[in-house]
């Protein structure tokens, strides 16, 4: 069983709060979601305000699948952000 999971890093120099920071990335996290059957989470730099690490995992039966959604995620991901979008990465991980 495949599982493909998506890191996003994110700066934005232009949030002076943590809720302008939880601001953007609900709506951003919010349109993903409605797009792309990810489960998607803040997994780092909570406390800080103009950094962000988001994570995104999906599962399926097939890995060529797999590797076309995670890209349209990371497309969708930087179309979304822009230049806010600083680093992302994506790793293919296989179970049985």
């Amino acid at each position: 069983m495949p599982i493909v999971f998506c890191s996003l890093g994110i700066y934005l120099p232009c949030s002076h709060s943590l809720k302008e920071k939880r601001d953007v990335l609900r709506k951003t996290m919010d349109r993903l979601r409605s797009r792309f059957n990810f489960s998607i989470s803040e997994i780092d730099h909570q406390d800080v305000w103009q950094r962000a690490r988001v994570g995104a995992v999906s599962i399926g039966s097939d890995p060529k699948v797999l590797e076309r959604v995670s890209t349209q995620f990371i497309r969708e991901s930087e179309r979304i952000l822009g230049s806010d979008l600083v680093r992302y990465d994506i790793e293919f991980i296989e179970c049985d």
